[in-house]
């Protein structure tokens, strides 16, 4: 019987709901998609695109930590995970940089008389963002920064899973409960300003993990 480690599993759930945070925070395709269905369609449109986009990220997730669990023997060496920590705040801090410098506001497309059902909504986001593979390298980098990955602790790791599932769900949650509260006040100018001060958030979170690990020091 494999026993659960409650602090162990406390600090993945953790580390879980905020990776699936910063996941999906950027407003890429979907979430400008997210977005627009929240104001031209209502707030549950919006929110089940999310759902969709999700699934997909859950899905890249997965295979990015299976594919790290087969290396952590090479990756826990002390040298190793040093290297790749730097690295991983490297990556954060283009990946911030990249948020702060992209206009998803071009993105926006005009009204157009088509709703679609919950299901279709979802779909479409859920194959949107499964078209981005890239985000497996962000992944990488999260998993990295914050030592997500622990092998031979299946149950855990799965609570991990499902929290950065869950961190992924509340994002969009208060995304489109957001967007719907102001509809009527919403200028696209301000999703400019969301995503400028989401890449400072990353930007800044990346040079203290960078800064700490080369201190030889933990956040976490």
């Amino acid at each position: 019987m494999i026993a659960i480690h409650p602090v162990d599993t406390l600090d993945l759930v953790v580390k879980g709901l905020m990776i699936g945070v910063v996941v999906s925070a950027p407003m890429g395709p979907t979430g400008v998609l997210a977005v627009q269905r929240t104001l031209n369609k209502g707030r549950w449109f919006g929110f089940v695109t999310g759902v969709g986009a999700a699934f997909s990220d859950l899905i890249y997730a997965l295979i990015t930590g299976l594919g790290m669990s087969l290396v952590m023997d090479f990756v826990e060496k002390p040298r190793t995970m040093y290297i790749i920590q730097l690295a991983g705040a490297v990556m954060l801090f283009c990946f911030g940089l990249s948020t702060y410098r992209s206009n998803p506001a071009t993105q926006f497309r005009a009204k157009t008389g088509e709703i679609g059902s919950l299901w279709h909504n979802s779909v479409i986001g859920f194959l949107v963002t499964l078209s981005n593979p890239l985000i497996i390298f962000l992944f990488i980098a999260l998993y990295a920064r914050f030592g997500f990955i622990v092998p031979d602790h299946p149950v855990e790791q799965t609570f991990g899973y499902a929290a950065l599932f869950g961190g992924a769900l509340l994002w969009w949650y208060f995304l489109s409960y957001s967007i719907n509260h102001i509809r009527n006040k919403f200028e696209v100018q301000g999703i400019l300003w969301l995503n400028r001060t989401i890449g400072i958030v990353v930007m800044v979170v990346s040079l203290v993990g960078f800064y700490f690990t080369l201190r030889g020091k933990s956040l976490y």
